[in-house]
């Protein structure tokens, strides 16, 4: 059965192959429709990578069964092979009657939704409220985990979205002891992992393990060139600590903290206190370190290099956090928008968002049937006479269209010929856009007098005449004789001579 293997993976291979088309030639508006659609297309291309390497595997006939099946068809009795087949296939569905056929043809098909269910997708479950199908990043937790650190300056939130990559002084006063606990080395662990789950999430066609690859390379070149900010290799001292001599020197300073109090009583204070017990505990455990070391010089060096291994782990995963950070600038820049957008929203205004959101992501699938079969019913229209469409999307009557006569052509040389679909809707022209723009465009700003004139020469030709009429009218007025009566009253001569005819003056 090597050879219907065989066949069976290349028909998966190309359905795949369909499956992988159809999806990429869809055009989703929702981001929760397109990470559902990237998310089955990343299964079908890895099912492919699977598929292919069985395939391959079939090809190389390691152990010869391919070839000797094929010997067998081709030289032996076709009959007796065929029912030896036959038999075998009766004896696997006797012994597994209730087996499922696997369907190829709608294994990798959009499943159409039954009515009156949810819609569901494989992204559902993969973000959480907060991040919004990806669109923004959910770092409350690690907020909160970066509080809890020793030596942390007290951030608020959106100060922490603008920092959690920072890992060197000024914005992070951390000092180097503090960043080897194992509560710092868990905390940029779970920062870097996240950061990596949520790339994963929100853009699973693209080539990620390509791109950590590159980053561990670029992390060993580093190193090795020491160039890792923070994490410069220490110059190691033996034996006790020299008195320290920064400050003004004119206060009293603590060795052990290294700081400078000007107060002897602020001193004494401070010598009680947990910092400063720490920080002589941290300094005691160093000096009998160092001791150690001269008294055995291999113990100091294996102890060294188990420190810098470790440092290294830390620093490893901080430029992970950087570069992962770096590359994911739109999504952080959005998070901070959206958490000064929320900040000033009540409680209800986020609840209403939330509902919003949910009933957006869980459209009833009879909802979406409904109009695609309304889709579906519009390009089945039956209209042979291409008669124009009414509100509803549907052909108006043909008595209709004959009252109205909107078979009736008529065409406009000023408008750049285009024809007007019966007499309304030529009537209306004459107020419109175009019609005013092509009169404009020929000179003539008075666009009441030609109603009715469609075309060129004959609208240049009336301009024309208007214009010479307002000239020669104008001209008149301008040689026209002015009388005055005895009153003193200023008139042309025509109506003082009419007045004066009818005995008024």
């Amino acid at each position: 059965m090597i050879l219907e293997e065989q066949r069976f993976l290349h028909e998966d291979l190309e359905r795949l192959e369909q499956g992988i088309s159809d999806r990429v030639a869809e055009d989703p508006k929702q981001i929760r429709e397109r990470l559902s659609r990237d998310h089955q297309i990343s299964g079908f291309l890895t099912r492919i990578q699977e598929q292919s390497n069985r395939l391959l595997d079939i090809y190389k006939d390691a152990d010869g069964s391919r070839s000797r099946e094929i010997q067998s068809i081709s030289t032996g009795e076709p009959l007796d092979e065929f029912y030896k087949q036959l038999e075998g296939l009766k004896d696997f569905h006797r012994r597994y009657p209730n087996e499922p056929v696997e369907n190829l043809e709608r294994a990798y098909k959009r499943k159409a939704p039954v009515e009156g269910d949810m819609m569901t997708s494989e992204v559902d479950n993969m973000f959480t409220g907060e991040e919004a199908y990806g669109r923004f990043l959910d770092l409350t937790m690690l907020h909160e985990d970066y509080l809890n650190l020793p030596g942390v300056k007290r951030l608020s939130y959106l100060q922490y979205l603008d920092n959690f990559d920072t890992f060197t002084p000024p914005q992070n006063p951390m000092k180097r002891a503090d960043k080897k606990t194992d509560q710092y080395f868990k905390y940029v662990g779970s920062l870097a992992e996240y950061l990596e789950n949520f790339l994963k999430r929100t853009r699973p066609l693209e080539d990620l393990d390509r791109l950590f690859r590159g980053l561990d390379q670029e992390f060993v070149k580093a190193w090795e060139a020491d160039e890792v900010p923070g994490w410069g290799a220490e110059k190691q001292t033996v034996g006790p600590a020299a008195p320290m001599t920064e400050g003004t020197g004119e206060g009293i300073w603590c060795r052990d903290c290294e700081k400078e109090f000007k107060n002897e009583n602020v001193h004494k204070n401070h010598l009680t206190g947990k910092k400063h017990i720490r920080a002589a505990e941290v300094k005691k455990a160093g000096n009998s370190t160092a001791t150690n070391g001269e008294a055995n010089g291999t113990s100091s060096n294996i102890g060294s290099t188990i420190q810098r291994l470790k440092e290294r782990a830390i620093a490893e995963r901080e430029f992970r956090i950087r570069k992962l950070a770096a590359t994911m600038q739109g999504e952080r820049s959005d998070t901070r928008v959206n958490v000064e957008r929320k900040q000033g929203m009540t409680e209800r205004e986020r609840q209403m968002e939330l509902e919003a959101l949910f009933a957006e992501s869980t459209e009833p699938a009879a909802k979406r049937r409904d109009e695609d079969s309304d889709s579906d019913g519009d390009e089945k229209i039956y209209n042979p006479l291409k008669l124009p469409l009414a509100w509803d999307g549907k052909p108006i009557p043909y008595w209709l269209y004959k009252l109205h006569g909107l078979g009736v052509e008529f065409s406009c040389e000023i408008c750049g010929n285009f024809v007007y679909m019966g007499r309304r809707a030529f009537d209306k022209h004459f107020n419109e856009a175009r019609h005013i723009y092509g009169l404009k465009c020929l000179g003539i700003t008075n666009t009441t007098l030609f109603r009715e004139i469609t075309g060129i020469e004959d609208a240049l030709k009336l301009w024309d005449k208007i214009q010479r009429d307002k000239k020669k009218e104008k001209s008149s007025s301008d040689n026209q004789v002015q009388m005055e009566d005895a009153d003193g009253n200023v008139m042309p001569e025509k109506v003082y001579y009419d007045l004066q005819k009818q005995g008024l003056l």
